[in-house]
């Protein structure tokens, strides 16, 4: 995207200022890609701008960029992201943190380590839990230096050990521990399925798919018939995640449930482990007049051409 042609009429980065410190003026009507990677004079001036306002708009604003750099490739706004993790307020802070979440760049991993260690707001923490886990991903793909990882694993289990922390916190640094090879991460897992406390069970389930380890493939399956939807959901996904094939009766009889999320995770997950049955429910669902769900459905079927090597077919394809 370039800012300084007049491209797709984007205003002026003046304009874009003055607008954010009109409180009449809704922050959804504000070209807020114009704030997308802008050099250091920039940034001073979005700084000096962002002094100015009032907590309740810089709230609205850090919110918007952090929605719109999710749905649009070209809005990026890391720079101002990583800033903003040292912001007062921690709404803006944990807002910030959840920005960065493709930015791969090791020097995040000691101020986001800063951040789980000391902030004073769980909320912040547990982003900050959660953030990390894509570097002790990255750690064992073998695509960072391994005593980074190590560091990034080490904090994530003080985390989870440190029982003062608040749960929200604890289940985040579990769900990004999932992605270590350790020995450790089984007794963490199960003692966390036992927890007295539902959210931690979730995230246990959530864990169980992200570890790909099939020996967790009896519990997943017995939660995908809970009468809990959160759970049911995080089953769905880890079902996929661990190719379950045993699932596709459970996962077919979701499509028909009025939850919208969770029938999106059975479609998510039919699509990763195929099968004809899960294909013949997929088709199916291309036929369904709710246009979510047709879409999630060919989306799904794309992701099984891919895995099963037919490419060369379109994503709504299927018999009649």
């Amino acid at each position: 995207m370039t800012k300084s042609n007049g491209q797709d009429s984007l205003p002026s980065l003046h304009q874009t200022l003055l607008a954010l410190q009109d409180p009449e003026r809704p922050i959804d009507s504000i070209r807020l890609d114009v704030l997308s990677d802008l050099n250091s004079a920039e940034q001073d001036r979005f700084r000096a701008t962002w002094a100015t306002l009032a907590p309740p708009r810089r709230r609205l604003l850090v919110t918007a960029m952090v929605e719109l750099s999710e749905n649009q490739v070209d809005a990026y706004f890391n720079e101002i992201y990583r800033w903003l993790i040292q912001d007062e307020d921690a709404y803006v802070r944990a807002a910030a943190i959840e920005g960065l979440w493709e930015d791969e760049n090791v020097r995040l991993i000691a101020p986001l380590i800063h951040l789980l260690e000391s902030d004073r707001a769980s909320e912040v923490r547990a982003a900050a839990a959660l953030s990390l886990g894509r570097f002790l991903l990255l750690g064992e793909l073998g695509q960072i230096d391994a005593t980074l990882s190590e560091r990034v694993e080490r904090a994530l289990l003080e985390a989870f050990a440190a029982h003062e922390h608040d749960v929200s916190v604890r289940r985040r640094a579990l769900e990004s521990l999932a992605y270590s090879s350790s020995d450790a991460l089984h007794p963490l897992i199960l003692n966390s399925y036992e927890d007295e406390d539902e959210s931690m069970r979730i995230s246990a389930i959530f864990a169980m798919g992200r570890s790909a380890d099939s020996r967790w493939r009896d519990h997943v399956l017995a939660e995908l018939v809970s009468s809990d939807n959160a759970m049911r959901f995080e089953a769905a996904r880890a079902s996929g995640e661990l190719e379950l094939a045993e699932a596709v009766p459970d996962l077919i009889d979701l499509l028909d449930e009025d939850d919208v999320d969770l029938r999106d995770s059975a479609v998510w997950a039919l699509g990763r482990i195929g099968g004809p049955a899960a294909r013949r429910a997929l088709e199916a669902c291309c036929m369904a007049t709710d246009e979510g769900l047709r879409e999630a459905a060919e989306e799904a079927l794309a992701e099984l051409e891919f895995l099963a090597g037919d490419v060369d077919l379109p994503a709504f394809f299927f018999e009649p």
